[in-house]
């Protein structure tokens, strides 16, 4: 690192301290400590703080922060904080004695097993809500008789003209309005709001910030994702995912596999799919009351949210499976913290409304 980096974190620090207790959307000096402590760790994920849609809190020493939003009456925190593991305990702490003080519900939403001794140590109850696919970029090809069908697939959309390209985030700006007719018709074709808090949106200076990888077909591209990453190469996020409809059936797994290769090829070491909500929920009869309403939503609720393609899709590139919890003080908060994450993913109710 720098020097020129190191004192502008410093400089950065001391701003987040004093700002620290502030919680109006979008403080700039918060967002910009707070992509400062993202670049430095390795969770791609945490790169979503961008979208610039969710409040920031601060540790004491400004090296952690945890990123949430408000609906109702639930203070919901997305993911695992982001900074040293030894500062979680008391930023959690913290968090959650702010969110009772004013009244408020603390969540932890889709947190991993490293946050399962801080929820124990503040007394918060676990439920699981899904498995987070991450593949290992280092041993992955596909040679063998287990990627026939993948490669097939690929092959046939090579040979139908379907062309692969990354974009560093420089030359985005070049292709923006291109991007944007192409997320546009996929809304338009899915009837579709943007979402946001847990999911990307397609906004331009979001999109900018980071590299785009690109399908076309006949000089016009027809798909696209952006994909986040951090300064330590150990894991990228695809993130927004978007195409035009009708285009080819092995259009997004050329697009997959080529960025798998891409990233392996520039040393990153996992891509992070994201979660397959609601799998992975145990089918014993003695597993808790919500693992069987999970996976009869799972099983039968096709007509909401197709969560057996997103899990099927997502297990052709054999990820390794890693559950993924929502934390929260008691069983009775559970639906009412549900309900309030769901409303700000699908931003309110008219927005839920449109899937």
């Amino acid at each position: 690192m720098g020097l020129s980096l190191v004192f502008g974190a410093a400089a950065l620090r001391r701003t987040s301290v004093r700002l620290r207790h502030r919680v109006e959307l979008g403080a700039q000096g918060d967002l910009a400590m707070a992509r400062l402590l993202v670049r430095g760790q390795d969770e791609a994920t945490a790169g979503l703080v961008g979208l610039g849609d969710k409040h920031l809190f601060f540790s004491e020493s400004g090296d952690a922060f945890l990123m949430y939003g408000r609906r109702g009456k639930s203070l919901v925190v997305l993911f695992d904080p982001v900074g040293p593991r030894e500062a979680w305990g008391p930023l959690v702490l913290r968090f959650v004695r702010h969110a009772r003080s004013i009244g408020c519900r603390p969540a932890f939403y889709q947190v991993s097993p490293h946050f399962l001794p801080v929820a124990a140590d503040v007394g918060l109850k676990l439920f699981k809500l899904g498995d987070q696919a991450l593949v290992d970029l280092k041993g992955f090809d596909l040679k063998g008789g287990d990627w026939l069908k993948l490669r097939r697939s690929i092959n046939r959309a090579e040979r139908d003209g379907l062309e692969f390209s990354w974009l560093p985030a420089s030359s985005v700006p070049q292709v923006m309005d291109e991007l944007e007719q192409v997320s546009e018709a996929w809304l338009a074709h899915h009837q579709a709001a943007e979402k946001g808090f847990s999911l990307g949106t397609f906004r331009r200076d979001y999109v900018a910030a980071h590299p785009v990888a690109i399908i076309r077909q006949e000089g016009r591209i027809v798909a696209f994702a952006n994909i986040l990453t951090t300064d330590t190469r150990k894991e990228a996020f695809i993130d927004l995912m978007r195409h035009r409809p009708g285009t080819h059936r092995g259009m997004m797994d050329l697009l997959f596999v080529k960025i798998m290769l891409h990233l392996k090829v520039e040393g990153f070491e996992r891509l992070n799919l994201g979660m397959a909500p609601l799998s992975g929920l145990s089918d014993r009869p003695s597993a808790p009351l919500w693992h069987h309403l999970g996976r009869f939503v799972f099983e039968n609720g096709e007509r909401f949210y197709n969560f057996k393609g997103v899990q099927a899709f997502k297990a052709k590139f054999d990820p390794d499976w890693q559950p993924r919890y929502l934390a929260i003080s008691h069983g009775k908060a559970l639906l009412p913290v549900l309900a309030d994450t769901a409303l700000l993913i699908g931003g309110g109710v008219r927005g839920l409304w449109r899937r």
